[in-house]
């Protein structure tokens, strides 16, 4: 009774932590342009919180394998990051934007503690023999996050205003709180054994662990074959998911119909995911990985058809191939990680992703386009395109309003990543 209550404790907090970290990154780019009125402006906030993950996953990991009480180094980890948007979004319109993005920056660097930092952990909640399922039930939530975070922002900034959708992601965050500070400190009772017969010893400088976790990634052949497919998935992943608003004019005529794109990968890789879950052991993990990744590859060949039909089997080709490949990841971190460096081998995963994706986006990316397009005055207060009306985001008073729809898909798959 007492396994089963803490796993469902670590996926509640899991699903409440990552669902918030999806909802943050679409709420502070609508928060930021409902401010600013400027694109340009709302992305550097998504920029400077992002790019500063990439350099702040080995580090935390580290402290998490150092920390005799990681579940309490990750709770405040959790209501840094919370704090963190909280002040981002008191300075927005009261401080100059450059010291705005310098707070979006130090808050990122806490980042990854949601996604690989949060992870790192299953194994001191479940034995090993349950560890097939659950690494597929914590890579559903994940997708689930994906699939609620961006949508109940948007409905949040319609309803209430950009500003609401913020405060809603810093509370959910703040919710998977209990969660991580009562994680067990032990990982089994044959390590528990192990450690307390090992003779005290001082530990290592910082910089050797950060250094022995590159080394474990890098020399570790099944590891860094499914870091290398997961980064080059991650890579494809990021430009069909940017160029959705585009696929969505060409193939249905709709550049905010082209977003829905994004909830059928969402699905689908819950779904799949979900079968996973039933079935662990079906499929070895080595064999998503590689297979998966053929699948995101022919996803990405079917949507350049941009036929309607075919774009909407890629989107589901995507997530069948996406949720499945995540499984399998965490799958094999946890198999080949050394027990002293596995949150940092998950954080620092987590981060060659994140700067996988990064170089793919550009300055201005199909998104934006698509935004700048959707709000081009025709001399009537409306727009050139023709279409329905979109929902408008509630902003303060003497500032711009605008729709959140077009803008999602640069969004979601950034705080996706582990």
């Amino acid at each position: 009774m007492k396994r089963r209550y803490a796993m469902g404790s670590f996926l509640a907090g899991a699903a409440a932590a990552r669902a918030g970290d999806e909802m943050s990154g679409p709420a502070l780019l609508l928060a930021g342009y409902a401010v600013g009125g400027s694109a340009t402006e709302a992305s550097a906030l998504l920029a400077g919180i992002t790019v500063s993950a990439a350099v702040g996953g080995p580090l935390l990991g580290a402290l998490l394998d150092r920390s005799p009480r990681p579940g309490r180094l990750l709770a405040r980890a959790l209501a840094l990051y919370g704090t963190g948007l909280v002040l981002i979004l008191l300075s927005l319109g009261r401080l100059p934007l450059q010291l705005t993005v310098l707070i979006a920056v130090f808050t990122g660097l806490l980042g990854p503690a949601l996604s690989g930092g949060w992870t790192a952990q299953l194994p001191r909640v479940v034995p090993r023999e349950r560890m097939p399922r659950a690494n597929a039930l914590d890579a559903m939530t994940f997708s689930l996050a994906s699939l609620v975070g961006p949508a109940l922002a948007g409905v949040l900034a319609h309803l209430l205003g950009a500003p609401a959708a913020v405060v809603a992601s810093a509370a959910l965050i703040a919710c998977a709180l209990p969660a991580a500070w009562t994680l067990p400190t032990g990982g089994g009772e044959d390590r528990r054994r192990g450690r307390d017969k090992a003779p005290p010893t001082a530990p290592a400088p910082l910089t050797a662990d950060l250094a022995a976790g590159i080394r474990a990634i890098i020399r570790t052949r099944p590891l860094a074959r499914a870091t290398l497919a997961s980064v080059v998935s991650c890579m494809g992943l990021g430009m069909l998911i940017t160029c959705t608003p585009l696929l969505g004019e060409r193939a249905f005529g709709s550049a905010a119909e082209g977003t829905l794109l994004l909830t059928c990968t969402a699905v689908s890789a819950l779904a799949a995911n979900a079968v996973l879950a039933r079935r662990p052991r079906t499929i070895a993990p080595d064999t998503i990985i590689w297979s998966s990744t053929l699948l995101l590859a022919a996803a990405l060949v079917l949507s350049a058809t941009g036929h309607p039909v075919l774009v909407v089997v890629a989107a589901l080709t995507t997530g069948v191939a996406e949720g499945p490949q995540l499984a399998a990841l965490l799958a094999i971190r946890h198999r080949e990680s050394p027990e002293r460096l596995r949150s940092q081998v998950f954080t620092t995963g987590a981060s060659l992703k994140i700067t996988g994706f990064r170089p793919r986006r550009g300055r201005r990316g199909p998104a934006r386009d698509a935004l700048a397009a959707h709000r081009a005055p025709d001399g009537r207060g409306g727009s050139t395109r023709r279409g329905p009306e979109l929902p408008r985001v509630r902003s303060r008073p003497g500032e711009q309003s605008f729709s959140p729809v077009v803008m999602s898909s640069d969004l979601r798959c950034v705080t996706r990543l582990v």
